[in-house]
């Protein structure tokens, strides 16, 4: 009779130890997905903003978190930018505070386009 509990009791035992084990797997496993679909990314999104902001420079054309388009008078200090949003109306903002940096073959492209679609329209008229 004690010989049956005590193989009873040690079978129950190493089905704990298994299972324990295999939840512990199951865990390292979730943890390495979120880190390769999400830490990650997002980790590496974060260095190249901040790439981006270090690398602001005089007469960048840049866009603020609030969405105002601006350009840089003075990119001398470290935490904050002097941008002109207007003529001659200048604004300090946080450097943290910068989305992107607008490239200048972005503006051209899109005055390019523009100027093709007024000549377009004006021949339109003009064909009327």
């Amino acid at each position: 009779m004690f010989i049956n509990d005590a193989l009873a009791q040690t079978s129950a035992t190493a089905a704990q130890q298994g299972s324990v084990f295999a939840t512990v797997v199951q865990l390292a496993l979730i943890f390495l997905i979120f880190y390769l679909l999400l830490i990650r990314p997002q980790q590496k999104r974060i260095k190249q903003h901040e790439a981006l902001l270090a690398a602001i420079k005089k007469g960048d054309q840049v866009i603020t978190g609030g969405g105002i388009f601006a350009k840089v008078i003075n990119a001398d200090n470290p935490l904050e930018l002097t941008v002109e949003i207007a003529p001659n109306l200048e604004v300090r903002v946080s450097r943290a505070s910068i989305r992107d940096v607008i490239l200048p073959e972005t503006t051209l492209n899109v005055s390019g386009n523009i100027e093709k679609n007024k000549a377009a329209n004006s021949n339109k008229k003009n064909k009327k």
